[in-house]
């Protein structure tokens, strides 16, 4: 479409990205479009992608992974938990704090409570678990036991490092306290190839997208794309 109506005669802004009133000026403050070349062929920003582990807002993996870490360490259960301060950035309060009730699959997501809630129960949150239990009683039970801290260490190193530290209450009154440097998913503690595979696998299946055959007619070819000769369809048939 675009072509078309170029070639229509439609014109548009020729500094779209670095210009008065481009996508820097209208996404930040302070933008340096110098940034935009920088290394230009020697960093392959693509390396350093994130993967979502969690079907979730990002701002809660980083405690809903050292809740984990606690809870296998720890050999605990969720009825051993009394409650979970997480210790989060600024950024992380600003974005889940307002969620308090969530009422939709959609807001809890952005809601800590819940996250932690389906970590401690399911040891994973993702889009099936959020679908079929996030406003189950005990989830709800948990979740309301869940609070953000401001934390001076994590709010300093965001938004360069993810940290995630959070305080487990147990009831028998012990506290133990979990830290991540880097959540999972992030590049230094990237998704293994399984992995990757395994959520591609679950997210075609929740949507219906397409049938396990052809997503691994895809995966393979996608694990393999170097070896094509030809870029077309992924999916056979289609």
């Amino acid at each position: 479409m675009s072509a078309y109506i170029a070639q229509a005669g439609f014109t548009g802004a020729q500094h779209i990205l670095e210009g008065k009133q481009g996508l820097a000026a209208g996404m930040s403050s302070d933008a340096d479009p110098r940034k935009l070349v920088d290394q230009l062929g020697s960093r392959w920003t693509l390396a350093e992608t994130s993967f979502k582990y969690h079907a979730s807002c990002r701002h809660t993996h980083p405690a809903a992974d050292a809740l984990l870490q606690v809870m296998l360490a720890n050999y605990l259960k969720r009825c051993d938990i009394a409650k979970v301060e997480t210790l989060v950035d600024q950024g992380a309060i600003d974005v889940l704090g307002p969620v308090t009730d969530p009422t939709t699959v959609h807001q809890s997501k952005f809601s800590m409570g819940t996250v932690l809630a389906l970590i401690a129960y399911y040891q994973f949150a993702g889009l099936q678990e959020f679908d079929q239990h996030f406003h189950d009683p005990e989830i709800c039970a948990f979740r309301d036991r869940v609070t953000m801290i401001l934390d001076p260490e994590v709010d300093g190193a965001y938004p360069q490092r993810w940290i995630g530290k959070v305080k487990v209450h147990l009831n028998n009154g012990q506290l133990l306290e979990g830290r991540v440097d880097e959540p999972k998913g992030d590049p230094g503690n990237t998704l293994s190839r399984a992995e990757i595979t395994d959520k591609a696998m679950r997210l075609a299946a929740f949507s219906g997208g397409a049938n396990p055959t052809e997503m691994r007619h895809a995966i393979d070819v996608l694990w393999n794309i170097r070896k094509q000769d030809k870029i077309g369809s992924l999916l056979p048939n289609s």
